[in-house]
């Protein structure tokens, strides 16, 4: 019989993928709790911010496709080229889109000092992208998860 639990929690490409999610979320988190000096609830689960969470998970991935299915797999082409695309994306597109809330929110605020009603679900997210530095610590998180898992946590299972 196929034991479904056992083969989940021995994936170690799933495994890696969400390490490194969850080790960038909480670290997001307590940077942001550091730099503000008060604790926001939503940093655990949102999006931007340091360290960019997208890389670390799709990183994390990567290399435990690498390091299960080896260099030359169809497997670790896929996660690479996922890998790539969504950290291309968290610098690019994401990040123009939280440049622009910024400055939509900026304009907001003039609306508001001339009288216009602006309710909370007016403003825009600001935190969406990722500047280089942030994809890069996320990557680095992601591919230490990876190896971490594949190397040291799984094999102890």
């Amino acid at each position: 019989m196929n034991n479904h639990l056992y083969d989940l929690i021995h994936n170690a490409a799933l495994l890696s993928a969400v390490s490194g999610w969850l080790v960038a979320q909480i670290s997001k988190t307590i940077l942001h709790t550091i730099v503000s000096k008060k604790f926001d609830a939503e940093r655990l689960v949102g999006t931007g911010g340091m360290p960019s969470s997208h890389s670390a998970t799709v990183c994390g991935l990567a290399t435990g496709v690498f390091l299960s299915c080896g260099a030359g797999s169809v497997e670790f082409a896929v996660a690479a080229a996922l890998a790539i695309i969504v950290m291309y994306d968290a610098l690019g597109v994401r990040r123009q889109a939280g440049e622009q809330a910024k400055v939509l929110n900026e304009m907001i605020e003039v609306f508001e000092k001339m009288g216009k009603d602006i309710t909370p679900e007016d403003r825009l997210k600001e935190f969406v992208g990722h500047t280089p530095f942030q994809v890069f610590v996320g990557a680095i998180i992601g591919i230490l998860m990876g190896v971490l898992m594949n190397n040291v946590i799984i094999p102890m299972i």
